[in-house]
């Protein structure tokens, strides 16, 4: 009895001695095929990423446009490889993609406003309605353009404030974009008796002699209305984003300043009132 279960033993395992023969003979070759295609496909993914990074930096292309092309094109460049070493495996990638397909179909149908983010992120990268450093007026905030991401785009502020807004709330919209600066408008009232070539005269001069406020485009100033106490002027110069409120109030301090020692009057508001008696 011995003997036959030590018989039995040793046919057990020369089966299993030959099954991992064929595999070995029938599928090494294959296998590592497939490792050294996929390792080529990965160092040569790397390799193409480089080159359009370093092209595009030649070609003065935005950053974040640079960086979402290259790393396009590398996952691309990776999955088509995935693909071809599966087939050395004989292994079909039919079966794969449709799951692929029904959990796509699935997470997108879970996620549409994450989704609806990155795809206008790709939209606001390929487009480039604004870049880094452009001052843009967006859903009623202004600020200064810090970082474009696929899901949201950050601003900042005078006060350092970081505005996160969602790129869907951005693609759409109506958008200002006055670059690097913000306009001011103002209106200053000054006596009917004084003169007003004389005002506009000073105001002209003391924006000219800020060196905050913008010269091109040139600061405009002029008579805006004719009020019941004053006529009013009305005034509008760009001034950097990043200082705009410490630009705009320096300016306005001395603009009062060279009106008053120019002798030009800003009058409040007066009114006339007659008391008209009744004869009895």
């Amino acid at each position: 009895m011995d003997e036959i279960a030590l018989q039995e033993e040793l046919e057990q395992l020369q089966n299993v001695y030959t099954i991992i023969t064929e595999f070995v003979v029938q599928y090494s070759f294959q296998t590592f095929g497939a490792m050294i295609i996929f390792i080529i496909g990965l160092w040569v993914a790397g390799k193409v990423q480089r080159f359009i990074a370093a092209q595009c930096l030649k070609h003065d292309v935005d950053v974040t446009l640079s960086g979402f092309i290259s790393n396009a094109v590398r996952m691309l460049v990776i999955v088509m490889v995935a693909v071809i070493a599966l087939g050395k495996l004989g292994i079909s990638v039919a079966p794969f993609i449709a799951a692929v397909g029904a959990l796509a179909l699935g997470a997108g149908l879970a996620l549409q406003g994450m989704l609806s983010n990155y795809a206008a992120g790709v939209t606001i990268i390929l487009t480039r309605p604004f870049v880094v450093g452009h001052t843009v007026k967006i859903q009623g905030v202004i600020g200064v353009i810090k970082e474009i991401t696929l899901g949201m785009t950050i601003l900042t502020n005078e006060e350092g404030d970081e505005i996160s807004i969602p790129n869907k709330h951005i693609v759409g919209e109506i958008l200002h974009n006055s670059f690097e600066y913000m306009l001011v408008e103002a209106s200053i009232g000054i006596s009917y008796n004084d003169d007003p070539e004389q005002a506009i005269a000073t105001l002209g001069t003391v924006l000219a002699s800020i060196d905050a406020v913008a010269k091109d485009p040139a600061a405009q100033i002029g008579i805006e209305a004719f009020g019941d106490s004053s006529i009013n002027l009305g005034i509008r110069f760009w001034v950097p984003t990043k200082n705009y409120f410490e630009v705009k109030y320096s300016a306005n301090l001395k603009m009062f300043q060279a009106l008053k020692q120019n002798g030009i009057t800003i009058p409040f508001p007066q009114r006339e009132v007659r008391l008209l008696s009744e004869k009895v």
